[in-house]
């Protein structure tokens, strides 16, 4: 249920990460769906590497904004390299 769960806060994460970071991106909602589900999995993999994260089951709220956090820094890096 972890991964399962982390795509779903990935889907939210990536709309919060666009309202956060608003801006022409090229790739639409999707992309920014999609944006958000890398930067959810890779943030909970880094929180549970530095030993603040873990597997979850439901709704956690630390969880959540690490998902946020790890979206805003995926749709960071895709932007600096759209731009090159």
């Amino acid at each position: 249920m972890g991964i399962l769960a982390w795509i779903v806060f990935g889907l939210i994460a990536g709309i919060i990460a666009k309202f956060i970071m608003p801006g022409r991106d090229g790739g639409g909602f999707i992309l920014t769906c999609l944006l958000g589900i890398v930067g959810a999995v890779v943030g909970g993999w880094l929180a549970t590497m530095f030993g603040f994260g873990g597997d979850i089951t439901g709704f956690d709220f630390r969880s959540f904004i690490v998902a946020v956090i790890g979206a805003i820094v995926v749709l960071a890096v895709f932007r600096m390299l759209r731009r090159n």
